[in-house]
């Protein structure tokens, strides 16, 4: 099945939202082996909506559309699938009667214009709203005698999700006939590029183009390392777990080391279930990155656990007033490792983490931008670190979040 993607509103092609549902959706009809060929993106505009839609359905057998069924006067998806369908827009008073509840049980006056989101092709599914006031659409049509689908979601990300998933996805498997199972499992990495990561997986993925079955992608994940997506096809969950687990562990014998997580553990809640497992708590002292890293441990329920604070010393008056660093540069080795002890005393914790560094533009202490040094104390030993990070400002300070994160990991999972 082909399954291509319509992303509806003015705003996206203006800049003012980026398109992240068009990524979503392709990432998920992917790992379930629907092939997505084409992602578009309209304006608020019935013709403009329903030539897409025309010119997309020729060759794609679903189409989902994002965005558009809000209650406004531009929200004109309704109108362009309605013309696309050749049916009528009527009313359709369970929708009606659901959104008057919302309402009400908000205690909040029910604008009128609301109505327009219970206006329903003839013809369509509604696929019922748990989270909003805007229902999805599951839309047949005909070409050249062929069936084909228009799914219409919300463009609020929560929203689309939770129907994709609850109503889409079952649509879908049932209008391919295909009851095999498809599941992914993804491995996390950090420190190598992609170009890296494929040239020391080139022999893996040569078996597995000679197999056909599972497949393997690389994906990038913002500051959050570089993804390996295996995605395995069998006839039962089972046996797909199986294959995977076969394949995980060809993987792992060529990258293991840079392995952090599976599926959707990242590096902080990585760092933070092996300091739990060893009754270890832990305090930070941050320079370069102004509270990331307590910032993205703190994202994770229930690190307080663990994590005992931050203590943000940018300027060089405090990092020796509160931690202890004694005269010398601040950008060093001996400082990072001054103020990893410092945090582990001010704050009481069994592990001190430190990281003092330049972001630019400009070189600092005879260190150029870019320039990560990392402190790190633990019951019975004390290491130091220097990496060189590419890339701007922000970038770097993303980047030294988890470059000092992983070689916490790495220094607990050695001990």
């Amino acid at each position: 099945m082909r399954c291509d993607v319509l992303a509806v509103g003015t705003e996206l092609l203006l800049g003012q939202i980026v398109d992240t549902n068009s990524a979503w959706l392709g990432e998920q009809l992917a790992a379930r082996g629907i092939d997505s060929l084409l992602q578009v993106k309209v304006g608020d505009n019935v013709g403009r909506i329903v030539d897409q839609l025309d010119t997309m359905l020729d060759k794609a057998d679903a189409v989902i559309v994002c965005g558009g069924l809000g209650p406004t006067h531009d929200d004109l998806t309704r109108e362009a699938i309605a013309s696309v369908m050749d049916a009528e827009l009527t009313l359709d008073e369970s929708v009606a009667a659901t959104i008057r509840e919302m309402f009400a049980s908000r205690g909040r006056r029910m604008p009128d214009n609301n109505l327009r989101q219970a206006m329903v092709p003839a013809g369509a599914t509604v696929i019922a709203q748990t989270r909003g006031t805007a229902p999805g659409l599951i839309c047949p049509v005909t070409r050249r005698g062929s069936p084909k689908v228009v799914v219409a979601l919300p463009g609020v990300p929560h929203e689309m999700r939770d129907m994709f998933e609850r109503a889409v996805l079952p649509e879908l498997k049932r209008r391919t006939g295909d009851t095999s199972v498809i599941a992914s499992r993804v491995l996390r990495t950090w420190g190598e590029s992609e170009s890296g990561l494929n040239e020391r997986l080139e022999g893996v993925v040569a078996e597995l183009d000679q197999l056909g079955t599972p497949t393997l992608a690389f994906l990038a994940s913002g500051w959050n390392g570089l993804k390996v997506r295996l995605t395995a096809k069998a006839e039962s969950l089972a046996e797909c777990e199986s294959v995977l687990d076969h394949w995980e562990q060809r993987v792992r014998e060529e990258i293991d080391e840079i392995v952090f997580g599976v599926d959707d553990a990242t590096m902080e809640s990585v760092v933070l279930d092996l300091l739990l497992e060893r009754g270890w708590s832990l305090g930070l002292a941050e320079s370069v990155t102004g509270g990331l890293v307590g910032a993205r441990i703190t994202e994770i329920p229930g690190s307080s656990r663990v994590f005992r604070g931050s203590i943000v010393s940018y300027a060089t008056g405090v990092k020796q007033a509160v931690l202890g660093v004694g005269d010398g540069p601040v950008v060093s080795e001996p400082a990072a490792l001054e103020m990893a002890h410092g945090a582990r005393r001010v704050l009481d914790s069994d592990v001190g983490l430190a990281l003092t560094g330049v972001a630019g533009p400009a070189e600092q202490d005879g260190m150029p931008a870019g320039t990560l040094c990392v402190g790190l104390v633990w019951p019975g030993g004390e290491l130091t670190h220097t990496i060189r990070l590419p890339g701007l400002r922000e970038q770097m300070r993303q980047f030294s979040v988890i470059s000092a994160l992983d070689l916490l990991r790495r220094t607990i999972t050695e001990r």
